[in-house]
């Protein structure tokens, strides 16, 4: 395949890794002999040889893959036949399979389990992977032939997909530059360098310093409000890091921190808060503010060169959205209600301080504490009491899994013949609705040092007929693991991520194209999500929760009366989740809608500014994320398009209308969803899939009303 994803590696430290200085040249020296990357696996799927893959085996395959790939693309470019679809476009399909193997197993490690080796390697294959990509699309023999057939395309005779493929490539070389003057192409390469190593070091930045900010505290009296078992977790982890005696709390990549609902210490809420609201911004080697400001910079000259006022304008004309203008329009509809709602929240939150003579105004660490009380005096519950219903496991299997099964008629089967890259993982088969093995799905839910925070989505092998490939799917969350022994209980936010992931498994599980480039999510950044919200309503679908919310230790299905008190305070602090959320997408959108000559020197300062020139400016509800730790934007893939989950709910809460409205839970829909969305990843364009399914455009109403912002 043509791009290479590495470009922006998520990593971090791991407890186990190998101690002092790492050179990386010597591993490249390393013999090539028995390397298990430079061969396809031979076990079922291709499965990646995680026993036998080594730190010292990544180096040598990227070299020889990137010789390897670099020789197809000359053989391709330099061609003595005239251009046609299956020599030029299709053998593009076809060049790189070594790289884009190595790649693929390469950036899930060092997300998933990293080490300073790895770490060290990243940084040095930033600008080397970078310089490739522009290689290709830059070489203009191969954009001249490219070019020839797109001209041509009506008379090729192509069916719709492959004709797609071919406007794809050739509108991702223009944007890549192919038309630019020789002086341009040299200017973009180098910032296209600039940009794939300071992206890395972003990243790297943020899980570091999300490690090193962990909350140590003294007292078993400062965790008051904490369960036995969460305080034993942080005895542990203190004692992990030699601190024994003591607890420590890991920060979560969010800026609020689970812990805030239940600590009843004040000062250790604001502590947590603090903690976790300063990563990145108070110095030392991990400090991402001139980091976060040269990206913006580099971001922006590169969208100018390419012709576009801003990066915003750049990266937005190959999304649904297509322009600034409409993402603004959309933020700037559902803003003004957000903040009107957590504002109204808030004062309730106040009443309850003062009833209870607390003698101070509300913050950001004191809103999670007093929601969880207000919800509980309202509703008669809170989330402590959900939480023995919620065992992995159970979520697991008798959710995620029945409700695809009673959906779409597939069954799991664990596999743990199969080897695994950190204990913790499990790995499982998927057989298709008529019993044939179609995937493999690899289930990774425990956080840990060497694993970047969030929850993600990746795969190993995408589905693609051209290559007779069957998918091997991730899901990643950073659920605490308790103490041994003792059962794994989520929260019901956890619940929620479990299904969603599984979400975009099923966009990639369920992928029917020909052609790599349009597999399973490779799909518009603000349609990917759509698919896994939508499945995050079978998490409270009577029928599925009845399946797994069963107590951990009795087996007792959750009471019909807490469901009930669930279901109630379903809009409960909508206001808060809304506003935290278009925060961070308009910072977002902040950050990149400016021009190269305009790029502030105070990361900080312009944060704070943004904001309130926003509206969004309220401090007891601050941004989702903020720039320093904003790895979404700075890091990852989400750069001018944070809003792309908002703007899926839109689809999404108009697509929960149309299960209800046709039966719910039942195979017949479930295979149509499959065969008019989720089977045809990028081949036709997202909203035509979306209006073959629905029958016509999406609805707005369903969105405002699930958020209470009529």
């Amino acid at each position: 395949m043509l791009v290479c994803s590495a470009l922006a590696v998520q990593s971090g430290i791991a407890a186990d890794a190998p101690k002092g200085p790492v050179n990386t040249g010597r591993l490249a020296a390393t013999s090539t002999k028995a390397n298990p990357l430079l061969a396809a696996s031979r076990l079922p799927y291709g499965f990646p040889e995680f026993d036998k893959i080594r730190n010292e085996h990544f180096a040598p395959a990227f070299e020889i893959g990137l010789k390897q790939h670099s020789a197809e693309i000359r053989q391709i470019a330099e061609n003595k036949v005239s251009p046609s679809f299956e020599n030029t476009i299709v053998a593009l399909e076809r060049s790189g399979r070594l790289l884009t193997r190595v790649e693929s197993i390469f950036s899930n490690l060092t997300a998933t389990n990293t080490n300073p080796v790895l770490e060290q390697l990243s940084v040095e294959l930033a600008p080397k992977l970078s310089a490739h990509q522009d290689q290709i699309t830059l070489n203009g023999k191969l954009f001249e032939r490219i070019a020839a057939l797109y001209q041509q395309r009506e008379q090729l005779g192509l069916d719709a997909e492959s004709l797609r493929l071919l406007e794809r490539y050739y509108t991702d070389f223009v944007r890549a530059g192919a038309k630019l003057n020789a002086e341009q192409k040299e200017k973009l390469k180098s910032l296209n360098s600039q940009l794939a190593t300071l992206g890395t070091r972003f990243s790297q930045n943020v899980l570091k310093e999300t490690n090193a900010s962990a909350l140590v505290v003294d007292t078993r009296e400062e965790l008051k409000g904490l369960s036995d078992s969460e305080i034993q977790t942080a005895a542990a982890t203190a004692k992990s890091r030699g601190l024994d005696g003591k607890f420590v709390i890991p920060l979560m990549n969010t800026t609020g921190q689970p812990l805030l609902a239940t600590l009843e210490n004040r000062q250790t809420r604001q502590r947590l808060y603090e903690a976790s609201v300063n990563r990145g911004s108070h110095g030392g080697s991990f400090d991402n503010r001139q980091v976060a400001i040269d990206l913006a910079k580099l971001r922006a000259e590169r969208a100018q060169l390419l012709g576009y006022p801003n990066y915003a304008a750049y990266g937005l004309q190959s999304e649904t959205a297509k322009t600034p203008e409409a993402v603004n329009n959309m933020l700037g509809q559902l803003a003004p209600a957000a903040v009107k709602n957590a504002r109204a929240e808030a004062a309730e939150l106040q009443k309850l301080i003062d009833a209870q003579q607390g003698g101070f105004q509300l913050a950001a660490w004191d809103w999670a504490y007093y929601t969880e009380q207000l919800r509980k005096a309202r509703y008669a519950f809170d989330d402590s009491q959900l939480r023995p219903y919620f065992e992995l496991n159970n979520v697991l299997e008798n959710g995620v899994f029945f409700a695809a099964t009673k959906l779409y008629g597939i069954t799991f089967k664990e596999r743990k013949d199969l080897p695994v890259y950190h204990p913790s993982v499990r790995v499982y088969e998927i057989s298709d609705r008529d019993g044939k093995p179609m995937a493999l799905f690899i289930a990774d839910m425990y956080a840990r040092d060497s694993k970047r925070g969030g929850a993600w989505m990746n795969s190993y092998a995408e589905q693609a007929d051209l290559f007779g490939y069957k998918p091997i799917i991730a899901n990643h969350l950073n659920i605490p693991q308790p103490p041994a022994g003792e059962a794994t209980l989520l929260t019901m936010d956890e619940v929620r991520t479990a299904f969603h992931e599984f979400g975009h498994a099923l966009h990639g599980l369920f992928s029917k194209v020909r052609y790599p480039r349009f597999s399973g999510t490779n799909v518009p950044r603000d349609f990917v999500e759509y698919p896994s919200q939508v499945n995050e309503m079978w998490a409270t679908w009577p029928e599925v929760l009845t399946n797994y919310a069963k107590h951990y230790q009795s087996g007792q299905v959750i009471p019909q009366n807490l469901l009930d008190k669930v279901s109630a305070a379903s809009r409960f602090n909508q206001g808060f989740a809304t506003t935290e959320y278009i925060a961070a997408s308009l910072l977002d959108q902040r950050w990149h809608q400016i021009s190269a000559d305009a790029i502030p020197s105070d990361a900080l300062a312009f944060e704070q500014q943004a904001l309130k020139q926003m509206g969004a400016d309220f401090a007891p509800v601050p941004p989702r994320y903020r720039t320093t730790y904003f790895s979404h934007i700075f890091g990852g893939g989400y750069s001018a398009g944070y809003y792309a989950y908002l703007w899926s709910e839109v689809l999404d809460a108009d697509t929960v209308e149309w299960f209800k409205e046709n039966g719910g839970l039942t195979r017949k829909n479930g295979d149509w969803f499959r065969e008019k969305l989720l089977s045809r990843g990028g081949s036709i364009d997202p909203m035509e899939s979306f209006r073959q399914f629905r029958g016509r455009d999406p609805k707005i109403q369903p969105l405002l009303e699930r958020r209470g912002l009529q």
